[in-house]
């Protein structure tokens, strides 16, 4: 358990790193700029302690971060279309960051400042924030609380919870880049991916918003279902797989009954024998390949490039606030947005 300077901000505000610690000597680390996680450190089959995120040296890194490496999303993960949503009757304008879309909320989004620390110990750390009314252009006034935990079983958990004084959308993730053979290996097309999803959400275009269809998997190069590399079918002659460059999707999980927290994901690298075994109480997941990770200096020296990570970002669909045929992400005033998802790391 201890707490190092991450460096001092544009803003002027010093931004501190914490470890997470358990008793087999694992190691996570979280910073308070953007609630985000810098690495995750697991044995690999031979013992050594691998660093399986991709992520930066100091705050520098991650205000400067195009590819929102580790970081909690919030208010809204993933895209809404024209950056707009229509919550009780009336419209809000949202701020447009991707093409004519709004993308994870936008230029000034919870992964872009400094959140307190409300509890650390030796294996979890809670951080909180506040978001106006209005922030975002989203109604209400927000109170946001993140948790993580170290278990002792090598499992990383992360708590969400947020309450507000209006109705308004609650959809966190965390932007975490996962390669299993470590983060300054290079590519992640040869590790294993199984996802429990027999249907997916297409999109429109390559601006990623779905088209409100919920279609099968099977026959399709988004077919998960049975573990196959990441790599597979990546470039296929597919539409869908166009549009994203690679995989950069919304997969339709699926679930013994709505709202169980469940295995939805396994990754496995071979070169080191990592596994991470995937939980969510979530209905979606965005697996994102890293194809827009442009060339980058990253922690220790490593040089990231194109699909050297790949993402499995935890949500409600892309666009649902405006989609009746997703289940929506709007909180009622005065609920409360309680969520978990929980990455389970070993060898084999």
């Amino acid at each position: 358990m201890y707490q190092e300077s991450f460096g001092t901000s544009s803003r002027g505000e010093a931004v501190s790193v914490y470890t997470l610690e358990n008793k087999g000597g694992r190691q996570v680390r979280v910073t308070d700029y953007g609630a985000a996680l810098v690495s995750i450190l697991v044995p690999d089959r031979d013992g050594t302690l691998t660093d399986v995120l991709l992520g930066y040296d100091n705050v520098t890194g991650y205000e400067n971060n195009t590819c929102y490496f580790g970081a909690v999303i919030g208010r809204n993960g993933n895209r809404i279309a024209n950056a707009q949503c229509t919550i009780g009757g009336t419209t809000y304008q949202l701020d447009r960051n991707d093409n004519e879309n709004n993308l994870h909320s936008g230029s000034k989004g919870m992964d872009t400042i400094v959140w307190k620390v409300k509890e650390y110990t030796d294996n979890t750390i809670a951080l909180t924030c506040k978001s106006a009314d209005k922030e975002q252009g989203f109604p209400g006034n927000m109170d946001v609380q993140v948790t993580y935990v170290l278990t002792q079983d090598d499992t990383l958990e992360i708590h969400y919870e947020a309450a507000a004084d209006k109705d308004t959308v609650a959809n966190l993730t965390n932007h975490a880049y996962f390669n299993l053979a470590g983060h300054a290996s290079g590519s992640i097309l040869d590790q294993e991916l199984m996802l429990r999803a027999s249907h997916f959400t297409p999109v429109i275009d390559s601006k990623a918003i779905p088209t409100g269809e919920i279609v099968p998997t099977a026959g399709t190069p988004m077919d998960f279902t049975t573990a196959k590399t990441i790599g597979c079918d990546i470039d296929a002659d597919d539409t869908q797989v166009g549009y994203g460059g690679g995989f950069d999707h919304n997969f339709v999980l699926d679930k013994d009954e709505k709202g169980a927290f469940e295995l939805f994901a396994e990754a496995y690298a071979p070169s080191t024998g990592i596994v991470m075994k995937a939980y969510t109480d979530l209905p979606g997941v965005q697996f994102y390949s890293g194809n827009f990770i442009t060339e980058q200096d990253g922690k220790q020296g490593a040089v990231y490039q194109k699909r050297q990570g790949f993402c499995l970002e935890t949500q409600y669909f892309p666009n649902a606030v405006n989609e009746p045929n997703f289940e929506s992400p709007v909180l009622k005033a005065g609920d409360t947005y309680k969520t978990k998802t929980s990455y389970q790391f070993g060898v084999r």
